[in-house]
This record gives C-alpha cells, structure tokens and sequence, in this order.
C-alpha cells in the first residue's frame, strides 16, 4: 500500500523518495512561476491555481511545498535576497577602494535590472503588502536591515582609507540605498526619454561626487 501511495497521480514528492537537488528545483520552479503570477495578477488577485497552471505542476506537488500563496510569496523574498546576497556581500569583501566598491554596486543593480526587471517589478508589490502585513514587513525591514549594513561597510572602510570625508554612516547609506531602490520607479511609470541606465549612472556621480575627500 505505502508504494501504491508514492506512485499516486497527484505526483506528491516524498522525502526519501527525492533527492534535495530534485526538491530545489521543483521549489524554484514554483517560485519562478509565483513571480509571473505576481507581476500580471497583484497579489490580491493571485490564486494558488494560478501558480499551479504557471509552474505546470500537479495541485498535490505545490502543496507539499507550500500550504498557501503567502507562504510562497514569503519564500519568493528569501529566494531573491539569497540570489542577490551573494554578490552584494562579495563586492563588500573585495580589495577594492570603497568608491569602486560602490561603483560595482550601483552596475550590480543596474546590470540586473537590464537583465530581468521582474524581481524588481515585484518588489513594488511587496511594498504594498508590507503596509498590511506584519510578516512582510518585517521580512523586508530584515533585508533592508542587512543592506545598509553592507553599504555602511563600505562607507566606513572608504572614510578609514582617506577616500570619503567624514559622514554619518546610517543617513548616508539610508541615502545610498533608496537612489539604488529608485530603479522601482521605471517599472511603474513613463521614464520621459531617460533609461534606468542613464539615471544610476547620474545619480551615483552625485552621491560619489559628495563623497569624495578632496586631495
């Protein structure tokens, strides 16, 4: 009976019987198609059938990983953060003057945005969300939290090398991290003939222009 059970059609994945390489991705599977649910539903109008139809698994094999569409959209913000974790902390660790460090951090975000504007496009929606919801909002105060931790980092490591003058390091990062969060704006509104490109680029002279210890 209990190997009867495994081979059901709702193709439920059982522990021993999937390997974890297996189990990643079927999960990233769902969150890659919860996103695209996200970005043309909203969250509000978003269904766990929706999801099912997207990532093109059974309603049994979703529900083994998750038991309800904010449960998956909570996941979908650690599995982004974990994406982009990675680098973020890498540039901070580099050799590299603080400016370059930064420098590297605005392309990072830029680079990506180029790339795939979806994550970002989300991250709006979440937003929203956070106004009404306690767990997401504190999920985002944590990934914030760390961010201007990494940028304060790098401010402290540039001010210690001579490169920035001296600064308040929670207001200047705070600075720093919401012009990078203004990328959002271009997914909702008409740029008016500047690319996000454009835009970084400009902005991140003027904030490293104010930076800069004059020599």
């Amino acid at each position: 009976m209990l190997v009867k059970s495994v081979a059901c059609k709702i193709d439920r994945p059982v522990g021993l019987y999937m390997n974890q390489e297996k189990q990643d991705k079927r999960k990233n599977q769902i969150l890659h198609a919860a996103l695209k649910v996200l970005i043309h539903n909203g969250y509000e109008h978003s269904r766990m059938d929706d999801i099912v139809k997207e990532s093109q698994l059974s309603k049994g094999a979703l529900y083994w990983y998750y038991k309800s569409k904010k449960e998956i959209y909570l996941d979908l913000v650690n599995f982004w953060v974990t994406r982009y974790s990675v680098t973020i902390n890498h540039l901070a660790e580099t050799n590299k003057p603080a400016p370059r460090q930064l420098n590297s951090l605005f392309n990072y975000f830029i680079d990506q945005y180029e790339s795939d504007p979806d994550p970002f496009k989300a991250l709006t929606e979440f937003w929203a969300i956070a106004q009404q919801d306690d767990d997401f909002k504190n999920k985002l105060q944590k990934v914030y939290s760390h961010f201007l931790e990494v940028l304060e980092k790098i401010i402290s490591k540039g001010v210690k090398e001579g490169d920035f003058k001296k600064v308040k390091l929670r207001i200047t990062a705070m600075s720093i991290m919401l012009n990078i969060e203004s990328i959002n704006w271009f997914t909702l509104f008409e740029p008016h003939g500047v690319s996000a490109r454009e835009y970084i680029q400009t902005i991140s002279d003027f904030i490293l222009a104010g930076l800069l210890k004059k020599k």
